[in-house]
């Protein structure tokens, strides 16, 4: 089947699949905190409560969305769909197994990090349109922290990139047939998961909706499914995140025989994200000026410093 066949046969499984994916991780991240952190989770609604995810939907579906009078209605209602729109669109060039991607572009990667900073665009305009102080603080934060981490991410993935020889994410999951990249990329490995926490506003680097100082951040006007979409949006770049350190770091779909591909792959995915969630339980919050000085002040020399030991380790071999 050829490549124009697949897209139409993959987009709509991965996109719903990911929605889906999405709405089970509610669920399933309060029931590992509450393991982690000695307490129950929810049990109440459903076995193990397997479906407050789905009574959380339901109750997002029916709630007032209510719009602010005194915002900009046009950029209010369009900002959460940006968001969201973005990360979608950076599962294009994700390749989930042999053959399971719905475009395999040599720019990959460049696509990727376009995708993912197109998302700042919609935070931003959330807090603007909704011409609250907290909100417009909240985005002016998110702004800043996510662009500054853009460039610390695109600089980690570098590495990577020397070593595949390809912006293709196929054949960087196939460069590592013999041996993943974890290895002589550590540092970019390291770099790329503390700005993938960044750029995905996870605890503990939450500060754009920090709650004790912000209410609520960028979507303090929020209700209703256009909330319900903003943190759709936040667990479409948890997932997004995990699978690209999958790709790029941990060999993608392979792995021993005894399992099918994609289903190595998926079980990567699955303990980077658990990795992601515990760190919400083991590590407190930084203040707004460490989180920009560590980028600054340690990220980016050490991601130029990799960068250049892989590029001459590369040109001497």
């Amino acid at each position: 089947m050829d490549w124009i066949n697949w897209s139409y046969v993959l987009i709509v499984p991965i996109a719903v699949g990911s929605l889906i994916a999405a709405l089970v991780l509610v669920w399933w991240e309060r029931r590992l905190l509450g393991w982690w952190q000695d307490r129950l989770g929810p049990n109440r609604v459903g076995w193990f409560g397997v479906l407050q995810a789905l009574a959380d939907a339901i109750k997002l579906f029916t709630k007032d969305d209510w719009i602010p009078p005194f915002g900009d209605r046009v950029f209010f209602v369009l900002a959460p769909f940006i968001v969201t729109g973005s990360m979608l669109m950076a599962y294009v060039v994700l390749p989930l197994g042999p053959g399971l991607i719905i475009a395999d572009s040599n720019i990959a990667v460049l696509w990727f990090l376009a995708m993912s900073s197109l998302a700042v665009y919609g935070v931003l305009l959330a807090g603007l349109a909704s011409n609250n102080k907290y909100a417009l603080l909240g985005g002016l934060r998110a702004a800043a922290q996510m662009v500054t981490y853009e460039v610390f991410m695109g600089l980690s993935l570098m590495g990577v990139v020397i070593h595949a020889q390809s912006f293709s994410l196929v054949d960087i999951v196939n460069a590592q047939e013999d041996g993943w990249f974890i290895f002589p990329q550590v540092i970019g490995f390291f770099i790329f998961t503390i700005a993938g926490l960044a750029e995905s506003h996870r605890l503990p680097f939450d500060l754009p909706e920090a709650e004790h100082e912000l209410t609520a951040g960028f979507h303090t006007e929020y209700s209703g499914m256009k909330f319900g979409l903003i943190m759709a949006a936040e667990y479409l770049a948890l997932i997004l995140t995990s699978a690209m350190i999958t790709v790029l770091f941990f060999g993608g779909w392979h792995g021993p025989e005894i399992l099918p591909p994609v289903v190595w792959f998926g079980l990567k995915v699955f303990l980077c994200i658990n990795f992601f969630i515990l760190l919400r339980a083991a590590i407190p919050r930084p203040r707004y000026d460490q989180l920009m000085s560590l980028g600054w002040k340690i990220l980016l020399p050490l991601s130029l410093l990799n960068v250049l030991v892989t590029g001459a380790v590369a040109l001497s071999t």
